[in-house]
This record gives structure tokens, sequence and C-alpha cells, in this order.
């Protein structure tokens, strides 16, 4: 059974298409990663799903409603955190969440029950009655998830939720949501973050709109066309440099203190590249194979379209 079932959604912002005919299914009770980068789509697809905006095209379910249609019924068993979630900063952690309570009514011991329960979780608790204001950027997204979840929806939909948030907080954050599962609450989250992707049972990566390629992250790894190759030395930009037109290296990435180099076969291009590297007298200390990460993964796909709008 899907939570979201829709077809050939679009829309359009004057000359821009945002979403391009793109069709999604989110099955009940799993964590659906949407992943891409700025421009990609994402919040827009967010906000056609929880029926703040309208498409210009595209039909399909949400938690059995159909979309745009039946948008109060949809809104009542939805939960959509947007970017910037509205928190009162004048109020306390607490007073947040009672008025979201209030605004669905939700019974005083049940809310109280859930936001111990929460708060405790995110490591909160000590901070209930603290001034949102005086939180971090970290602690005041975690309140922001527990304010839209207080009335337990059915689904989720989260629109990076932690862009910009400390490692120990989405820590935190992640494991509210995966104490979510357990209640079959399907959730529906964007991410720039490929690390994070990998936290979900399927993603979904999107580029200009459009659906590049989804399923569960082991499998999405297993599509990489080619192979990989990572070098680990003190020169790495110099070493993309000088490599990057090679025959055979599609593309080459600098990953923190790695270089991962796509080629089209490890052992066919093995010696060109240490010979190139040698005659510029570089002393890599790894060049081997490695297994595609999601990383090398999305730049692959990224660069084909990239290279389809030059050729068009």
């Amino acid at each position: 059974m899907f939570a979201i079932d829709v077809q050939n959604l679009t829309k359009n912002f004057r000359d821009v298409v945002a979403v391009d005919n793109l069709t999604l299914q989110v099955k009940e009770g799993e964590i659906y990663g949407l992943v891409g980068p700025d421009g990609a789509g994402k919040t827009t697809t967010l906000r056609l799903l929880s029926g703040v905006l309208k498409p210009d095209k595209g039909e399909g379910t949400v938690t059995g409603f159909r979309l745009f249609h039946d948008r109060e019924e949809i809104k009542e068993n939805i939960s959509y955190m947007p970017q910037r979630f509205a928190l009162y900063t004048e109020l306390t952690v607490e007073e947040n969440i009672r008025f979201y309570a209030d605004v669905f009514e939700v019974p005083p011991k049940v809310w109280r029950e859930r936001a111990e329960r929460w708060l405790k979780m995110s490591n909160l608790f000590d901070f209930k009655n603290r001034l949102v204001q005086n939180l971090s950027g970290g602690m005041k997204q975690k309140v922001a998830l527990i304010c839209a979840l207080i009335h337990t929806p059915k689904m989720l939909l989260l629109d990076e939720p932690t862009n910009g948030v400390d490692p120990v907080s989405r820590r935190d954050f992640w494991g509210i949501l995966y104490g979510l599962l357990k209640e079959k609450v399907t959730i529906l989250v964007s991410t720039a973050y490929l690390d994070e992707a990998e936290r979900c049972d399927r993603i979904g990566l999107l580029y200009h709109g459009r659906m590049l390629l989804e399923g569960d992250p082991a499998a999405v790894k297993n599509r990489f066309p080619g192979q990989v190759a990572e070098i680990i030395c003190g020169e790495r930009e110099r070493v993309k440099s000088l490599l990057q037109d090679l025959e055979g290296v599609q593309d080459v990435i600098v990953s923190g203190d790695r270089i991962h180099v796509h080629l089209d076969d490890f052992k066919r291009r093995e010696s060109v590249v240490r010979e190139r590297l040698k005659g510029a007298d570089i002393q890599a200390e790894c060049f081997a194979p490695v297994s595609p990460s999601l990383e090398d993964v999305f730049m692959s796909l990224v660069q084909r379209e990239q290279k389809k709008g030059e050729a068009g």
C-alpha cells in the first residue's frame, strides 16, 4: 500500500520548470529520502504533496485521499515541516508544544506524555522551560519536529530539516524519526546530505525537477556505470586537474582527504593513470578500486544530464 502515489506531477514558475512530470510512490511506514542539490525541486515537490501549491499537471493520492481534491482530508492526516517552521521565539519549548497541541485538539494528558518522551529522546527535557529564542539552531529544529508530531500524523513531510544543524542534533533528530517507524508513520524527507540518504529505506535522486534514479541505497549504488578508483595523496586539486582529461576518466571528485576517479574500466586504465601521476612526480599513498558511494552515483548522473543539456 502506498502512502504517496502520484503521477506526472508538474509545476512551472513562469519559464522555470520546478517539477517535471514527477512520478513518486512512497510505501506506508517507510522513510523515503528525496535527495538533490539546491534548485532540484525538492521544496516544490513537498509543497505540492502537502496541498500548499496547486500543480499545473498531475494526479494521485496522499494518505489515500485525492491530491488537490481532498485537501482538507490530507491536511488532517499529514504534518508538513518546511525549512522555516513557525516556532514562537518568545514562548518556551513547552509552551510551543502546548500551542500546537491545542491547535490540533490533542488532550492535555496525551500531549504531555508524548512531549515528555520526545524531549527526553532528543536531550531537550532539561530545556523545556527555556525560551525558544535562546536555543541553538539544532535545538530549535528538534523542538519544531516535536511540535509537528504532537498530533501523531499518518505522514510526515520534512523539507531539509537538518540543514545547518550540528552533528549531535542531527543524530538526535534521526533518532526521533526511527522511533516514529514503530508507530507506522510514513516519512518523506528532502535532503542535500548524502550521508543522510544512507539512513533511508529508499531514496530518489532529483535533479532539475526530474527523478534520475530511485531505490534502496544499496541498489542505487549498484547502478553506478563503470568503476571507482580511490586515490589518497596530499595534492588533491592538482591530481584532479591532471586526470580529468584522460581517456576513460568520466569524472574526478575530491571528497575530503580522498579523490574518487570514475573510470570506464579500472584494469584497462590503471597503468595510464599511474604513469600520469608518476610523470607529475606525485606520490599516492593509495590507488585502488573501491565500491561507489551515493556521491559517486549522483555526480555521475548529474554530469550525464549536464552533457545532455550542452548537446541540446
